[in-house]
């Protein structure tokens, strides 16, 4: 294909002895009709393609086909208009475009990078930053103007016809926990609406500051699937100590296990600075290394506006709920996410994530 729309630049039907016959628009030949179909075959094939390179989860498939089908569009309709201005040279319409019956000036390759970044922003919804990447790819400054109205016009188009660009659309299809920082949250709903757990729920799962053994802790690892554990003072108390990442824990008693001599199941596991030594235990796990002593906490009374914030900005995956110093629950973004779609009439057991 690409050797046909080469050959149609030489398949006009051009007056050979002027100079500045090839840098004119004239009637066109064979081989660019012929090219004019090829044009249309990948313009299907490349949409066809995109399609799948739009869905498959690789960071390949949405600059460079985006701006491939527009390209084939806008030359498509490039050819078209050069030939339309051509054969109505004398209408009015056209009097600008021709200084005689011999010299009309119609590129289109322009109309070709005019349509890639048509398409292109009106998939991912970029208006200056694709104006700035289009002007850096050609260096033409003189047609910054067209560009600006060619992007500006697709944004206006694909906000008419759905809100979401192709990023927004592929982060609900996935299912991914995402707080869009440009909505607004105003409800007078506060922490201990939204934390978990509920009055039915089975009680919050948390690891013990002295008391619990490399066993439990490991059984806790087979029964849950949270990414982290509150620690507290004691099972009775529930004061908070800190915060816990699984995969450091899971990481530090397994190299302890290796690495450490004594380290058993009945070993006590400690993140506490003072521990007992007592020659007739197993020796102790010490993993207040491990142990974030100041993780991000709110009251119970806290609003819930001051809480999607504190997500949205601080980039949040959990937030524990306090009352005096006592742990009362987690908020977690996928329970924001459901609070604010059930706030907007919609069931909140419907979102899945990922």
């Amino acid at each position: 294909m690409a050797d046909n729309i080469h050959k149609m630049g030489n398949d006009y039907n051009r007056n050979s002895t002027s100079l500045s016959s090839y840098t004119s628009s004239t009637v066109a030949g064979d081989e660019v009709y012929t090219a004019l179909w090829m044009l249309f075959l990948g313009l299907l094939f490349k949409g066809l393609i995109t399609i799948f390179t739009f869905g498959i989860k690789v960071p390949s498939g949405l600059f460079i086909p985006s701006m491939a089908v527009g390209a084939i569009v806008g030359r498509i309709v490039g050819i078209g208009m050069e030939q339309l201005v051509v054969r109505n040279h004398d209408n009015p319409f056209f009097q600008n475009m021709c200084q005689s019956k011999q010299f009309c000036t119609i590129t289109p390759g322009l109309y070709a990078m005019v349509g890639a970044a048509a398409a292109l922003g009106g998939v991912t919804r970029m208006t200056v930053s694709l104006v700035v990447i289009m002007f850096e790819l050609t260096g033409g400054l003189q047609y910054i103007v067209p560009l600006m109205l060619a992007v500006m016009t697709s944004k206006w188009v694909g906000d008419a016809l759905g809100k979401d660009g192709i990023y927004d659309a592929h982060i609900a299809l996935n299912g991914y926990p995402y707080l869009d920082s440009k909505k607004e949250f105003t409800h007078t709903t506060i922490a201990a609406d939204v934390m978990r757990p509920r009055r039915n729920d089975p009680p919050l799962c948390v690891i013990t500051q002295d008391s619990m053994t490399v066993e439990e802790v490991e059984a806790i690892f087979r029964d849950t699937s949270h990414n982290g554990f509150p620690v507290v003072l004691s099972s009775e108390s529930q004061y908070l100590v800190g915060f816990v990442l699984r995969r450091d824990l899971m990481l530090a008693i397994a190299n302890a296990r290796k690495n450490q001599e004594g380290v058993v199941s009945n070993s006590i596991v400690y993140f506490s600075s003072q521990v007992p030594n007592n020659p007739n235990d197993p020796a102790p796990l010490k993993l207040r290394k491990i142990l974030d002593m100041a993780p991000i906490t709110i009251t119970d009374q806290t609003p819930m506006e001051t809480v999607v914030e504190m997500f949205r900005k601080l980039g949040l995956r959990q937030t524990l709920v306090t009352h005096n110093g006592r742990l009362l629950g987690i908020i977690t973004k996928k329970d924001v996410l459901r609070h604010v779609a059930q706030l907007g009439n919609q069931d909140p057991e419907s979102i899945l994530f990922n």
